[in-house]
């Protein structure tokens, strides 16, 4: 029988990634989604359900003659309320885990976060470090991996990645605000002085892991993944200034009233970031990625640099089209209006 994918949010952005590589592999794919498919690359050459997880119904049509599940579909940390992000997160992903186990499916491969470590304390976090997450999204995660972990013991076979916040083409979301500033010659704004070291990750070295999660032949297994060569903020940003000319200088905020006042806008639903973003973003924050070198023979080709420049360059040709569009996934740009005044003033 031919290998048959589903990728649950599949019409997201790292769903449109995954289809693209697995497409090229060959495999049947079948893309599960609340929001149709508008990458117009790969009409015809998938099949797309649009539906939500949480809906039974939906599933099982899903379900039919599937050997491998991609789980990416989640709530973003932009939904706020802890019901939605767990309706998603926790009671849609027993959902998955529930029929891959019915259904035989050779392996499941969830998508996880680093944002179960939280602020971090053990640099560089391994897969091994203990799990403070921050927020909704982040505590919904960890109830994602617990549940991943009790049906490996009911025989399904379950790879878990954690990576570290990715971005490529296509990738806007909380960046398009950065992105921007530089267009437009604006001041950048971060929390701090720069000076902490950050690391990112490329998309598709995220779709080149999990490919070889996919296909390896060890399972049950949990992998960090990030980028090899980070530098700080200020240092990676300012080298997409410098590459583009830009008249953009980089602003350093005081940390504890800048999170105080993000906090205020968080909770009265006027920014879009949430306590993830803000409590992070000014310390030092990196995984370990040994474990997928040596298991898997996974190695990140994209440098903080590489990887945020090309997104830049994307951002730039397609402007006048993103500007059109909002909404709360990283597909799309975020609504800062009020941040973009308050950065303006």
């Amino acid at each position: 029988m031919s290998k048959k994918i589903l990728i649950t949010g599949g019409t997201g952005f790292l769903g449109v990634h995954l289809a693209r590589k697995f497409v090229k592999e060959g495999w049947d794919v079948i893309l599960l989604d609340i929001a149709p498919l508008d990458a117009k690359d790969l009409y015809n050459k998938v099949t797309v359900i649009q539906g939500d997880i949480r809906n039974k119904k939906t599933l099982a049509k899903s379900f039919k003659n599937i050997t491998h599940v991609i789980h990416a579909a989640a709530a973003l940390p932009i939904q706020r309320t802890k019901k939605k992000i767990f309706s998603v997160n926790v009671d849609g992903t027993k959902n998955i885990l529930t029929m891959a186990l019915e259904h035989k499916v050779e392996r499941v491969i969830f998508i996880s976060t680093t944002a179960l470590y939280g602020v971090p304390k053990h640099l560089p976090e391994t897969e091994e470090s203990p799990l403070d997450p921050i927020g909704h999204y982040g505590e919904s995660k960890r109830k994602g991996e617990e549940l991943c972990k009790e049906f490996i013991k009911k025989g399904l076979d379950i790879t878990i990645i954690r990576p570290k916040t990715f971005l490529g083409p296509e990738r806007l979301g909380v960046f398009s605000l950065w992105f921007e500033a530089i267009y437009t010659g604006r001041r950048i704004f971060i929390l701090g002085n720069g000076k902490n070291k950050y690391q990112l990750l490329a998309v598709s070295d995220v779709v080149d892991a999990i490919y070889k999660a996919l296909i390896s032949k060890v399972s049950n297994e949990i992998f960090n993944i990030g980028a090899k060569d980070f530098q700080t903020w200020r240092k990676d940003l300012q080298f997409i200034i410098r590459s583009e000319k830009s008249r953009s200088k980089i602003t350093g905020l005081p940390i504890l009233t800048t999170q105080i006042m993000l906090r205020i806008l968080e909770l009265l639903r006027l920014s879009p970031l949430a306590a993830w973003h803000y409590k992070t973003m000014p310390v030092d924050s990196y995984v370990a990625t040994d474990k997928a070198e040596n298991i898997l023979g996974w190695h990140a080709k994209k440098s903080n640099k590489d990887l945020l420049l090309e997104s830049y360059l994307w951002y730039k040709k397609n402007r006048s089209k993103i500007q059109k569009k909002t909404g709360d996934t990283h597909r799309v740009s975020w609504n800062f209006k009020l941040l973009n005044l308050l950065s303006k003033i």
